[in-house]
This record gives C-alpha cells, sequence and structure tokens, in this order.
C-alpha cells in the first residue's frame, strides 16, 4: 500500500480506536503525537488539523465515521507487516490510559476480522511486548453476521459524545 494512504489509515485507526470507548484521554493523544514524531513520513502531516477534522466528523455523525473506517479498512490493500503496524498501533492506543473497555475490545475485533493476518503471527509478533494480547484475539465465530452483528453491538453499547478539538494551542 502506498505510504501516504497507509499512515492516513493508521491514524484514522489510532484515532479511532481512541475514541472507541466514548472518551478520549490525554494519554491517548500523547502515544498518537508519539508515534506520528516517530515515523518520518508523518513529518508533513499536521496532526492539530487532522486529529481535529476528525473530531469534527465523528462529532457530526459517529457511527458514519466509524463505518467509513471500517470500509477503508476492508478496502486497503495491506501487506503482513502493515497490518502488524495498524495492530501494535491500535493496542497502544486502547491500552494509553491504562484502562481497557470492553467497548475497545469489540472495537478491536472489528479492526482484527478486518485484517488477513493469522493470530499466530499476531501472538508471535507481540509475544514479548503485549500481555493482553489474548483478550484482544479472544476466539469468536466469524461470519460476515456476525461482523455486522459486533459492530450493531459496540454502535449499543458505546455512546461516543461530543468530543472537544485536540492539540489546542
Amino acid at each position: 500500500m502506498e505510504t501516504k494512504k497507509f499512515d492516513e489509515l493508521l491514524l484514522k485507526t489510532a484515532f479511532c480506536c481512541m475514541a472507541s470507548d466514548g472518551d478520549i484521554d490525554k494519554r491517548e493523544v500523547a502515544i498518537i503525537q508519539s508515534i506520528c514524531e516517530a515515523l518520518p513520513s508523518f513529518e508533513n502531516i499536521d496532526l492539530k488539523d487532522e486529529m481535529n477534522r476528525y473530531v469534527s466528523e465523528i462529532n457530526l455523525d459517529s457511527k458514519q465515521f466509524i463505518t467509513d473506517y471500517f470500509t477503508a479498512l476492508e478496502q486497503a490493500d495491506l501487506t503482513e507487516q502493515n497490518e502488524l503496524v495498524l495492530i501494535d498501533v491500535a493496542i497502544q492506543v486502547i491500552k494509553a490510559d491504562d484502562v481497557i473497555e470492553y467497548s475497545e475490545i469489540k472495537f478491536f475485533k472489528n479492526i482484527r476480522y478486518r485484517l488477513a493476518v493469522s493470530d499466530e503471527k499476531i501472538i508471535e509478533h507481540f509475544s514479548s511486548t503485549v500481555e493482553e494480547i489474548d483478550q484482544f484475539l479472544g476466539e469468536d465465530i466469524i461470519t460476515e453476521s456476525f461482523l455486522d452483528e459486533i459492530a450493531k453491538q459496540y454502535f449499543d453499547t458505546v455512546n461516543l459524545t461530543k468530543f472537544d478539538f485536540i492539540l489546542k494551542q
């Protein structure tokens, strides 16, 4: 996948994971900033503007924003390495506030089931860094209707309130 498109998907993944529990914590924002600072491809992206654009869009229609994200994820032509990076970022953001909510795990599972990388590869890749990987990879029976159901359950269980803009100056 083209680097710019992957970076956009990566940032949107991080943002969606941050917002998935209905709360934007400063520690989650900080981890996203540090991830972006560590990647040279983000140096031309105005993180404040992008994040605030996402806030405006999710505040306008959170269900559509998340649905559009899932669609973009499904249509992305990701390498296995891209998928592992995306999973790593998602988990880092979810864990950033030191509280892993059920809604965040459900959201992660929605991401996970849209990726081709095997659980074995994920476990192998993260075994030394992610102690809670099992809760993110817990088995479910996967069908298209199941994905629709867990997406619906996610939307039914989380109330994405209106967020304040991020990184105000």
